[in-house]
């Protein structure tokens, strides 16, 4: 293997997983998120061989895949087809049947309370609480000044539980 397939090897090694979650809660479909998340690491792959300067391979990847995530909405609207997407729940022996149901209950509500966002309020929340990621790297991600992240990971976070407390 040549050392660019190394390198860009690495970095799908160390962000698949990552950029996959940010996929899946965008599009909540399994199917979709793989589609998504393989196309991301190509266009990657693509601009990685071009030569493109990438500072910070995180948020380079990370704005791909907001940005395919947009593009997929976007022909979405556009062709009128009806999702029967189903989302196998991941099992865990040890847990009851009525606590399986609750949580799944809770995560339902969080992830349909999220759809409600807008949709930077979305990444924000998502990059910032499920990905660990900080206020600057979230910045450098939307090109928006750090206090102006800040600012929307707590306005963000307060439109969620606002819409939680809708659901009651």
């Amino acid at each position: 293997m040549s050392g660019s397939k190394e390198q860009f090897s690495r970095i799908y090694d160390q962000y698949i997983e990552k950029i996959y979650r940010f996929v899946y809660l965008k599009v909540s479909s399994q199917e979709v998120a793989e589609d998504l998340t393989s196309k991301v690491f190509l266009k990657g792959w693509n601009a990685y061989q071009k030569g493109e300067k990438i500072k910070n391979e995180g948020a380079f990847l990370y704005k791909i895949a907001r940005n395919t995530v947009i593009d997929h909405y976007r022909e979405r609207d556009k062709k009128k087809t009806v999702s029967i997407d189903y989302v196998a729940p991941i099992a865990d022996p040890r847990t009851s049947l009525y606590d399986k149901a609750i949580l799944s209950d809770e995560i339902e509500s969080v992830k349909a309370a999220i759809h409600r966002l807008k949709k930077d309020y979305q990444d924000v929340l998502i990059w910032y609480y499920l990905e660990d990621i900080s206020a600057a790297q979230i910045a450098e991600l939307m090109d928006k000044p750090v206090g102006t992240v800040r600012v929307m990971v707590h306005r963000g976070l307060k439109c969620l539980q606002d819409e939680l407390k809708k659901e009651g």
